[in-house]
């Protein structure tokens, strides 16, 4: 047996710091976690979080993510997530004063900057303040051999997908009412609504990611290379229906709600979703995934579920013993499926 298989599949509890000391050098092909927000949450005796300087905060966390950078493969990837904190009403920029000092002191290439967009934010009391919906997830890599499986991110037709508004009674609504108040003949404007419910059936059928309409006199005209077909559409039937395909529009952007879970004792857990999509982009089935701050264990989780192994590190022995219950459920789980 090889060192990293004794560590795979696992819930390691202890210090990430001095647990990953242990992980032997070039082992993980992905490196996926959310170290503990700076003075955001109590996580109950989290090494990290407390410091008396957002300064110190960061140089701790890119402590631990220089040990995560040793132990990834040449072609693997590190993606970091971390929140931001107000201090004397300021904002402080953790996110990226630690994406500066993670690429200044260690070897690695900031990727990309891919931002979680919240359906559903924690309303703040503040009402000078615009409700912080977003966060960044980073993603670094060691070499220009990384693996990335861009076609098939953000394909909406997989197995945590999460949407609001769950009917789609609201695609295209808008369109009808511009249609409605264009110049458009009555023909136009029939064969426009006839098309634009065809285009709604597709995007609910999964067809089509989204779509966009010009209608002549409201929406500016196709310019510059634009002279083929939708301005020929756009100048013939005075509108044109711009279908945009799943594998087509591949944005730095993952929408999906904050995940509230009856009976969960962490204080932050992230979207499965959110976790699927990079395992997705970054990792092939029987990877090995890292999460040295795996807290009430939703990496592994997602790991089970698409078939890469994980290994978990967490601190806090509560934390650990309902990770690996919640690890050995998912399991259970995925057994019924094949024998159902």
């Amino acid at each position: 047996m090889s060192r990293i298989e004794e560590y795979t599949n696992q819930i390691l509890c202890g210090d990430a710091g001095e647990i990953l000391k242990e992980i032997p050098s070039n082992s993980v092909n992905l490196v996926i976690t959310s170290p503990p927000y700076y003075k955001q949450r109590d996580y109950g005796g989290q090494g990290i979080g407390d410091e008396p300087s957002v300064e110190q905060y960061v140089e701790k966390v890119v402590g631990v993510f220089k040990q995560c950078v040793r132990v990834t493969k040449d072609d693997g990837a590190i993606v970091f997530n971390i929140g931001d904190k107000y201090e004397n009403g300021n904002l402080l920029l953790a996110p990226y004063r630690f994406a500066i000092e993670a690429v200044k002191n260690a070897k690695v290439k900031l990727l990309n900057e891919v931002t979680w967009v919240k359906y559903n934010p924690v309303p703040k009391q503040d009402k000078r303040k615009l409700i912080p919906s977003k966060e960044p997830f980073f993603i670094f890599v060691k070499s220009n051999d990384y693996y990335f499986n861009r076609d098939v991110f953000l394909d909406h037709l997989d197995f945590v997908r999460k949407k609001p508004n769950g009917n789609g009674s609201n695609i295209g609504k808008a369109y009808f009412n511009l249609i409605e108040g264009s110049d458009l003949s009555k023909e136009q404007k029939a064969a426009c609504r006839e098309q634009l419910e065809e285009t709604i059936a597709e995007v609910k059928q999964g067809k089509l990611e989204s779509f966009r309409i010009k209608i002549k006199g409201i929406h500016a005209e196709p310019y510059g290379g634009q002279n083929g077909g939708r301005k020929i559409h756009l100048e013939r039937d005075g509108f044109t229906i711009i279908r945009i395909y799943g594998n087509s529009l591949k944005r730095d952007i993952i929408e999906s709600p904050v995940e509230t879970i009856k009976g969960n004792i962490h204080p932050a857990v992230y979207p499965e979703y959110v976790i699927q999509e990079f395992l997705k982009l970054l990792t092939r089935k029987g990877d090995v995934v890292l999460d040295p701050f795996i807290g009430s264990g939703t990496t592994a989780v997602v790991c089970k579920k698409m078939g890469r192994d994980f290994i978990g590190i967490e601190i806090n022995p509560v934390y650990c013993e309902y990770a690996r219950k919640k690890i050995s459920k998912t399991f259970e789980e995925n057994l019924l499926e094949l024998f159902v």
